[in-house]
């Protein structure tokens, strides 16, 4: 109707504001939260203190190692150090430590590869004596590594392999918790159904588990290949058995003769050995830190299982 006045759109309501939402709260620590933090603290502190305590030797210079606080650095002498720890005996340090990277890097390489195909055949086919062959190898765990010292070297000797790198390389090739920790591995992450699929398709055994085992068991692979890694770093009464030539030595048998002769003729030999010390914790901390979440990962797995 054009006579009637046109009313204009009224504008629409402000939406009521809404209410700010109280902030979250945060949880009250319990009192059991805090005495398992400072355990921890505590138990972290104790066994960080020695590394705390070669980190600060290595940089003193000789003099300083036994006149100021162990607890309290003293001048940066690091570089100094590592100086003199390469000019001692034409740099015979360093082939201690080529040695040990050849030891440790093909024993523990070869030790996961046993480990992982020991394992898995424990886990995946059934054979007469399997259980007798599992407890077998669940006992020799419960062995000391000293008490196999003498057999071992009884063998080596009558193959002729003493005094020479595959006399420290053979024995170290197997790790029974290894095995133990490979099988447990394989039967919580191999479905048994994968596998007979890729029988149906024509694939064979030795196929099947580079394809598709070795490949789900990485994270465990990777677990036993660090705990022979570290094993075999630090093996020693092998080494001082089995080694007569010092070119031959690994780090720890190195430094234990830096030692002793330190103790006897050379005071400044103990110095090094500190510095020497130093140095060789460096690869550890980068292995673990390049492959810790692998780490991880496969301690869980394992976890489930145990």
């Amino acid at each position: 109707m054009t006579g009637l006045p046109q009313l204009a759109p009224s504008a629409p309501a402000p939406a009521p504001a809404r209410e700010a939402a109280p902030a979250p709260r945060r949880p009250r620590r319990s009192l059991w939260w805090w005495l398992t933090t400072v355990l921890l603290l505590g138990v972290a502190g104790y066994f960080l203190l020695p590394v705390y305590w070669l980190a600060l030797a290595a940089s003193k210079e000789q003099s300083d190692l036994y006149a100021t606080n162990g607890l309290v650095p003293g001048e940066f002498h690091l570089w100094e150090n590592l100086v003199a720890l390469t000019a001692e005996n034409d740099g015979i340090f360093w082939r201690w430590m080529l040695n040990s990277v050849v030891y440790t890097g093909g024993g523990a390489l070869g030790c996961a590869f046993i480990c992982a195909l020991a394992g898995y055949a424990l886990a995946v086919y059934d054979f007469r004596g399997k259980s007798i062959v599992f407890v077998a190898i669940i006992a020799s765990v419960l062995v000391p590594n000293t008490v196999q010292v003498l057999p071992i070297y009884q063998m080596l000797l009558a193959l002729n392999l003493v005094d020479t790198y595959w006399g420290v390389l053979l024995p170290v090739l197997v790790l029974p918790f290894g095995v133990y920790l490979a099988r447990v591995y394989a039967e919580s992450s191999i479905p048994p159904e994968l596998l007979e699929a890729g029988r149906v398709d024509g694939a064979g055994e030795f196929r099947l588990f580079f394809t598709v085992g070795l490949r789900i068991m990485l994270p465990g692979v990777l677990m036993v290949f660090l705990f022979a890694f570290i094993n075999i770093w630090n093996n020693f009464f092998l080494p001082l058995i089995v080694l007569y030539d010092e070119r031959l030595y690994p780090l720890t048998l190195g430094l234990y003769s830096w030692n002793q002769s330190g103790l006897a003729e050379q005071p400044e030999l103990q110095h090094l050995v500190v510095v020497g010390s130093f140095v060789s914790m460096v690869p550890l901390v980068v292995l673990f830190l390049t492959l810790q979440d692998q780490w991880r990962s496969g301690l869980t797995a394992g976890g489930v299982k145990f």
